[in-house]
């Protein structure tokens, strides 16, 4: 039985990532994620069923649109199976209980704002306050371990941020800022550190990568979201487990 709803997982995750999408691209430019229906930007050509099936169609039709040719974006399939496969590695983790469901809430959150800052380089205000209160409500039913470690892991991630953004006179978004309290709230105080500190590994790498393949050299603009969303996926599972780690290796 186990298998059959990881299955059914992994199918909701493959189609709400799609979702994800639309939403990620279409809100911080202030569209309606309704209307117009989904269609390719190049050739407007309104995409069918069979364009809609989450990652298979991208292969199906290599990538490309079937009206016009143009290749579509990577950031499409990567985003609908990364879903599936966190959505599924959550219910395997925690079963149908109150805290899968506040991990999915917040697995939701990452990936849009992943979207939208790789797009725009942007993390919308509209989409942290639309998560944030029902994850706020999903720590008051399943609370940490203290009750109290989300309250004080908001206001740590959120003031060190902002100590960083003003100390760095701009250097930190306010998206950014933003985003920690949330994560805050989900993590508690420890994780959120774990998550500072993975997340500022995650953006040097690829900010080193970044400069030696792109032409544009320094003047390329890296979003830093979406090592944050990583970071804060690798904390929520393995935080304590890396603190413990650092711990015996150096004490």
């Amino acid at each position: 039985m186990e298998i059959v709803i990881a299955v059914f997982i992994f199918i909701y995750g493959l189609v709400l990532g799609s979702f994800y999408n639309v939403v990620g691209l279409r809100v911080p430019k202030g569209e309606s994620i309704v209307r117009p229906p989904s269609h390719c930007t190049i050739c407007n050509r309104n995409l069918t069923a069979k364009d809609l099936v989450p990652v298979f169609s991208y292969v199906f039709l290599k990538g490309k649109c079937r009206g016009c040719g143009t290749k579509i974006h990577w950031i499409y399939p990567v985003i609908e199976l990364s879903t599936g496969v966190l959505f599924t590695f959550a219910y395997l983790q925690l079963g149908l209980t109150w805290e899968f469901i506040v991990l999915l809430l917040f697995i939701s959150l990452l990936v849009i704002i992943t979207v939208s800052d790789i797009a725009y380089m942007l993390i919308p205000d509209k989409i942290l306050l639309f998560f944030l209160i029902p994850l706020v409500i999903g720590r008051i039913i399943s609370p940490l371990d203290p009750w109290w470690d989300s309250m004080v892991g908001a206001i740590v991630g959120f003031g060190i941020l902002l100590l960083v953004a003003m100390v760095s006179k701009g250097g930190m978004g306010g998206g950014d800022i933003k985003l920690f309290f949330v994560i805050g709230v989900v993590l508690g105080t420890v994780s959120t550190l774990v998550t500072l500190f993975l997340a500022s590994v995650i953006g040097t790498v690829v900010g080193i990568i970044t400069l030696k393949i792109s032409r544009q050299g320094r003047k390329t603009p890296i979003p830093f979201g979406p090592s944050i969303a990583i970071a804060a996926v690798i904390s929520y599972f393995y935080g304590q487990a890396i603190v413990d780690l650092y711990i015996n290796l150096f004490f």
